[in-house]
């Protein structure tokens, strides 16, 4: 464990357990893209369950997995405590039809033995999808040039945020893990440089990387 680092409830609650709803969206995207089978989904990272908002109602059967109970979690959801930096989630293998990590990987000490969890979890012709800050993005690049930093990894952000992953981090990662039909996806929402407004949906349509503040990469577990 790094010197000094914070209480796992400390970190945890500087995310207040919730993302953007665009966030949100693009994970709820991804999987109405393809034809995946809909019995288990497992939230890696759950928070307060706002993903379950999205997708619950598509999954007979929903599991939340944090570092903590937040109150607000759904009672609909069948929730887990673990620690990602200790080790193995307590689930069996290959329990979710979909296992989903909505912006927890930068924060995990380990982020490889976390994919290598994640693929566990996912069942042979399972789907997995990671989502995390998109690092090539416009005003991300901007803030490494002049600030030295990505956007999502200033002083801000720490120690919340540790790992700034890259899309070739994530597609290598994946290809480690043995998944198939790898894709980046971007939330298709950014803020525009100076300004608190984002850009135009037309605009980020167009230039998605340079113009999406997340991003995810989903792949298949081989059947």
């Amino acid at each position: 464990m790094i010197a000094n680092m914070p209480k796992l409830e400390t970190r945890a609650r500087l995310s207040r357990g919730t993302s953007s709803p665009a966030i949100y969206q693009m994970v709820a995207r991804s999987i109405s893209m393809r034809e995946m089978q809909k019995d288990v989904l497992i939230d890696i990272g759950c928070g307060v369950g706002q993903l379950w908002h999205y997708l619950g109602g598509q999954f007979a059967k929903y599991i939340g997995v944090d570092g903590i109970l937040y109150e607000d979690l759904p009672r609909e959801i069948e929730f887990h405590c673990h620690d990602f930096d200790s080790g193995r989630v307590p689930l069996a293998n290959g329990a979710g039809d979909v296992v989903v990590a909505v912006e927890t990987v930068e924060h995990l000490e380990n982020p490889r033995a976390f994919f290598r969890e994640l693929r566990r979890l996912v069942r042979p012709g399972g789907w997995l999808i990671v989502t995390t800050p998109n690092q090539l993005s416009f005003l991300s690049i901007l803030t490494l040039v002049f600030k030295q930093r990505f956007n999502a990894f200033q002083d801000v952000h720490y120690p919340a945020h540790l790992n700034a992953l890259l899309e070739v981090d994530l597609r290598r990662m994946a290809a480690e893990c043995g998944l198939e039909d790898v894709t980046i996806e971007y939330s298709r929402q950014g803020r525009i440089v100076f300004t608190p407004r984002h850009y135009p949906e037309f605009v980020a349509k167009m230039f998605p990387r340079l113009c999406s503040d997340n991003l995810l990469v989903v792949g298949r577990r081989p059947g």
